[in-house]
């Protein structure tokens, strides 16, 4: 097996996670930076929109790295996506196939099921609803516990923060929430 097909398979967790983890420990000897992917949004607005406003007025240019790093996350999904693309029709659960079915969603061979992330979805109710109000949500979730889940659950808890702890917990017990209670009922619409 040559090295693009090594890496097009799906990594274990006990190699993908320790390389996650390592990052944290990286990023504060080398720099003394801390991982969190929500913050390079106010970066950009304080860069490109210089307005008098008391939010974006620091130094963005100190934490230039972290535009680099967003902007890597970008180009590895674009390369995972084109070069890294496993032709393969995704393995899906059949149990999981059998509750798509309940919710009118029955195509299911890309990454995320067209039936509701498309363009076309969007312009439903449904699609209003899962899409953009689930975008302001995590927007306004982000920035009311001061960081995104990579800040609080990777690098929070890695330096024992009470808070991201905390956050953690409510991510998670939102996420269940969502996707085990309301979700189920947005979709029977």
């Amino acid at each position: 097996m040559n090295l693009i097909e090594h890496i097009k398979q799906p990594w274990p967790w006990y190699v993908a996670g320790p390389l996650i983890g390592l990052s944290v420990p990286l990023l504060l000897v080398l720099g003394n930076k801390r991982l969190g992917v929500s913050s390079s949004l106010r970066h950009i607005c304080a860069a490109c929109f210089p307005a008098n406003i008391s939010f974006f007025k620091y130094d963005w240019k100190r934490e230039a790295w972290n535009l680099f790093f967003v902007a890597g996350i970008f180009v590895g999904g674009i390369i995972a996506a084109t070069i890294l693309n496993n032709p393969e029709p995704i393995n899906i659960n059949p149990k999981l196939i059998h509750e798509l079915r309940q919710y009118h969603v029955n195509d299911y061979s890309a990454l995320m099921p067209t039936g509701i992330f498309s363009w076309q979805g969007l312009l439903t109710v449904r699609g209003f609803v899962l899409i953009v109000s689930g975008g302001f949500l995590v927007g306004f979730g982000t920035r009311y516990a001061g960081g995104c889940t990579s800040g609080h659950a990777i690098m929070g808890l890695s330096t024992l923060q009470w808070p991201s702890l905390i956050a953690t917990v409510c991510f998670m017990t939102g996420g269940f929430i969502m996707a085990n209670l309301i979700l189920p009922m947005i979709l029977k619409f």
